[in-house]
């Protein structure tokens, strides 16, 4: 039967609990795991070397863990997804999607070496990408040059939107339309399941650092990756030879979180429409940037793409850099500190901190300033935020 969301994030994951007379998902820290038989034990590894989600006997919790899988499986759940693959945190998911095309040209034999990316992205995606450390190529475009930057060794199109940390949108829809053949993977982190179903769009990969929204308290480190059934099994081969493995504590604590998911988001999202109208209106921000906010969404991608617009806000400082250090330190509320999605709310110097690895050059083509602040809205008394964040504005 089919579920809303809101239902689903409370029950996924949980459809043998009954069976095993418990009410909470139970936790195996087990770091390895007896066979049945020898022969058992080698189809167990056979299995779970070919990439499958599940064994007999998890023979080694680097090969496998009952409480990860559990997790996964909700996971996909919401992502309506064949597969869900957790890492140890969401550069490991992105390295591990990366790696995973270098399984299929194996299978394939033959390479290819070229990625296209849209800017702005998460700062460290940004840096992975472009130092060559992996061996790829990256042209970063704009979203409507992707189809004319399509080669026959294109790997992968890689975008993220909302994106980091400007909130600028793209179509998902239009990108896997010009990729053609070629993977297009979408970082989800900003929207969520809740808000934005990439894989439903033509998506091949929907990526999260799970340290965001999916864990939401700031106290667990993960990277999740949704896909089809094919690329799931790839991924995992390169989770168990690099070693990149959730620990069980953590994906206990993710599902945990997960009934609260939509809660969250939703009540979050709600202080941020409150807080964009005030900001806007103080003479200290000359721009504010958020979804579906002033011109910033001329194709409707909230409320066709997007659910609704999150609660991540961008806005520039009228002084530049040092009226955003002054206020990024003068809140009380607001952690001046990187990371979101948590239940508190946070606030942030992109070029400083979450994007200071970027090149200039990646730095002035996503519109990352000096003067730029980003707030991540948490789920406090949309009144408090504002009072709290207004005091440190009136100060510049």
């Amino acid at each position: 039967m089919d579920y809303h969301l809101q239902t689903q994030a409370v029950h996924a994951g949980r459809d043998d609990l009954r069976e095993l007379g418990v009410h909470a998902p139970p936790l195996d820290l087990s770091t390895t795991h007896p066979v049945r038989s020898l022969a058992s034990g080698r189809d167990c590894i056979d299995r779970l070397a070919e990439g499958a989600a599940d064994a007999e006997s998890a023979i080694y919790s680097r090969l496998h863990n009952q409480t990860v899988h559990r997790y996964e499986v909700a996971f996909a759940s919401m992502e309506d997804a064949d597969g869900g693959i957790a890492f140890a945190s969401g550069m490991a998911a992105i390295t591990g999607v990366l790696q995973a095309l270098r399984v299929r040209d194996m299978e394939e034999g033959r390479v290819r070496n070229h990625v296209i990316a849209v800017r702005p992205i998460y700062g460290c995606t940004d840096h992975l990408l472009s130092c060559g450390l992996l061996g790829f190529e990256v042209d970063w475009v704009e979203p409507d040059q992707i189809a004319a930057t399509v080669t026959e060794q294109t790997a992968l199109v890689v975008i993220e939107t909302p994106a980091n940390p400007t909130l600028h949108l793209v179509d998902i829809a239009d990108v896997v339309r010009q990729a053609g053949d070629v993977p297009v993977m979408v970082d989800n982190t900003f929207a969520t399941p809740v808000l934005q179903a990439p894989l439903a769009l033509g998506a091949t990969f929907s990526v999260h650092s799970g340290t965001k929204y999916l864990g939401g308290h700031g106290d667990v480190l993960s990277g999740l990756v949704a896909t089809d059934a094919t690329w799931a099994a790839r991924i995992r081969q390169v989770r168990i030879l690099t070693g990149a493995n959730l620990h069980p504590m953590a994906a206990y604590l993710l599902h945990r979180s997960l009934p609260t998911l939509p809660l969250r988001v939703i009540k979050a999202q709600e202080n941020a429409i409150e807080l964009v109208d005030k900001m806007a209106g103080h003479p200290a921000i000359t721009e504010v940037y958020f979804p579906g906010f002033g011109d910033s969404d001329p194709t409707d991608i909230v409320g066709r793409q997007m659910k609704g617009p999150g609660s991540v806000i961008a806005f520039e400082m009228k002084e530049g850099f040092d009226a955003a250090a002054k206020v990024m330190l003068a809140t009380e509320l607001f952690l001046p500190a990187v990371s979101l999605g948590a239940t508190d709310s946070l606030i942030e110097h992109p070029a400083g901190l979450t994007h200071r690895i970027v090149s200039e050059d990646g730095l002035g083509s996503g519109g990352i300033t000096e003067g730029l602040l980003r707030i991540a809205v948490g789920i406090e008394y949309t009144d408090d935020l504002w009072t709290d964040l207004k005091k440190a504005l009136d100060q510049v």
